[in-house]
């Protein structure tokens, strides 16, 4: 099991390892998206780039960019995840809407 604390929210949630960043908030009503985004999005295909979080704790406990990541965030920070596109294999803090 693992822990994830969305910082922005105050909100901690107990998920399995493996378990999608995106898929584990919004069942949890943690918004990540901005305005139009709630509506336009690309549903959790890592096409459109909008639920992008920041990691502030537990980077290491997630699972590596993937390539759809890397062409979305490569003018961004480190610690800068797609949420569609993340696995939770640990503890983690995130802030949602960078």
């Amino acid at each position: 099991m693992a822990t994830i604390h969305f910082v922005n929210e105050n909100q901690e949630i107990f998920v399995a390892d493996g378990a999608n960043l995106r898929l584990k908030a919004l069942e949890n009503q943690i918004d990540l998206y901005k305005m139009m985004a709630k509506l336009m999005n690309c549903g959790g295909n890592g096409q459109c780039g909008t639920c992008v979080v920041e990691i502030v704790e537990g980077l290491e406990n997630l699972s590596p960019r993937t390539p759809a990541e890397e062409r979305k965030l490569k003018r961004k920070p480190d610690n800068y995840r797609l949420a569609c596109q993340t696995k939770v294999l640990g503890d983690v803090s995130v802030k949602t809407k960078p």
